[in-house]
């Protein structure tokens, strides 16, 4: 029988019962944590979500290291202020504590899982074992017909994002962590191509997250929903998410689609902005902003739904979409990033982004051809639910994970 792995996970975020990054960071614990034994290196602020969540046999295995900055640093990271350099210094501060546990426990696979940022390093890749970098994102960017559709602010954040990205390429540390990488994940075609180009010695084909078992079987086993036609979108209201592509496209279906209703469920910045767009093109009546509910109330609600809209211009691996297939909402996207991997034709409408009117256009006729026809509706419902069972359980990941860890391991003893 084979010896468990000593394995150190990096997981800045992690908190269980979230989606996004802390959902990433918890799933990736526990299901590695099935295969090998685990210490986890995350901040202190997730301890208490964490500490409610223990009650798993295998999970009680697990070491958990809560480690933050003096709490005058803290300062950066209220309201969102500094969390870039927060989470900097964080990194070096993590990498001094991880050598002293390295020195203790000896492992055998560094993997640093969340921030899952390609252009931000982890020091940890300065530590003897082999390290395994990702699955990381970021490299995506908004397609330039699309900036002149944004506002002031959603200009000036893709104006900030891009420079930070091309900043964070010439990072020494950026390229160290590259170079030093045993293994790099990407999550979309784009960083993969960046990862190589930083120095990345061996890269893998691009990795989506996933859902866990009781997620999928939760959003599988609700019925379809009854009439009238319902879209949703979920997500912060900002302007990378595309939304008034969308809303523009709801209003453009309106001959066709006079008793459909959307749905939007999230809150942000551009709300003021949307809202307004809605009264501009005479559908507020049928536009239902829910603003921020928790991801329980999420998972509730998009059972109620037949059709999930996310228009995102740039995402590497976005759970939402994954949650409406599992509850068999096919998706209508771009065909651009992480959605072109989760979805496929059987299961939405991926739309190619050449301008912004073409774009308007094609969801509006997607949302016609969805709602008009029930049995293409039944069939890629179906299909969505098969596709997130098969392809994207967290289960499939921990096993993938577990392989990947084994092999590294027999690389450096040979």
């Amino acid at each position: 029988m084979q010896r468990r792995l000593r394995v150190l996970l990096s997981a800045y975020a992690c908190e269980p019962g979230e989606g996004s990054e802390p959902g990433v960071g918890w799933n990736w614990v526990c299901e590695v944590a099935r295969y090998c034994d685990v210490w986890v290196l995350t901040r202190a602020n997730n301890r208490p979500a964490i500490e409610r969540a223990l009650d798993e046999e295998h999970l009680r295995r697990v070491s958990w290291v809560y480690f933050d900055l003096p709490r005058w640093l803290c300062f950066w990271k209220k309201g969102q202020r500094g969390i870039h350099l927060y989470y900097y210094l964080w990194q070096i501060g993590a990498f001094f504590l991880a050598k002293k546990l390295h020195a203790k426990h000896r492992f055998d696979v560094v993997h640093h899982v969340t921030f899952v940022t390609y252009w931000k390093p982890s020091l940890l890749c300065l530590l003897p074992p082999p390290f395994v970098w990702g699955p990381v994102g970021g490299a995506d960017r908004t397609p330039a017909p699309f900036l002149k559709t944004l506002s002031f602010r959603g200009k000036l954040y893709e104006l900030l994002r891009n420079a930070a990205l091309s900043l964070g390429e010439l990072d020494p540390l950026v390229r160290l962590t590259a170079r030093k990488a045993a293994l790099a994940l990407p999550c979309t075609a784009q960083t993969r191509r960046r990862l190589v180009r930083l120095g990345a010695r061996s890269v893998h084909e691009p990795v989506q997250l996933a859902l866990s078992a009781a997620e999928i079987a939760r959003l599988r086993a609700n019925s379809p929903p009854p009439p009238p036609f319902r879209f949703v979108s979920v997500g912060r209201l900002i302007p990378l998410k595309g939304l008034h592509i969308a809303l523009s496209a709801f209003a453009a279906a309106q001959a066709d689609l006079p008793q459909a209703q959307y749905w939007i469920i999230g809150d942000g910045p551009e709300r003021k902005r949307l809202e307004a767009l809605c009264d501009e093109l005479h559908i507020a009546q049928k536009v239902k902003f829910w603003g921020r509910v928790p991801r329980d109330k999420v998972l509730e609600l998009l059972p109620q739904c037949h059709a999930l809209v996310h228009p995102s211009f740039h995402e590497s691996s976005p759970t939402v979409s994954l949650e409406a297939m599992a509850a068999g909402l096919p998706v209508i996207c771009f065909d651009i990033a992480g959605l072109s991997l989760q979805v496929t034709e059987q299961t939405g409408f991926k739309i190619t982004p050449t301008t912004p009117d073409q774009a308007v256009r094609d969801f509006a006729r997607a949302m016609v051809a969805l709602a008009g026809d029930h049995a293409r509706l039944r069939q890629m419902s179906e299909a969505a639910r098969r596709r997130v069972a098969e392809c994207f359980s967290w289960e499939a990941r921990g096993r993938f994970a577990a392989e990947l860890y084994r092999k590294l391991t027999e690389q450096c003893t040979r």
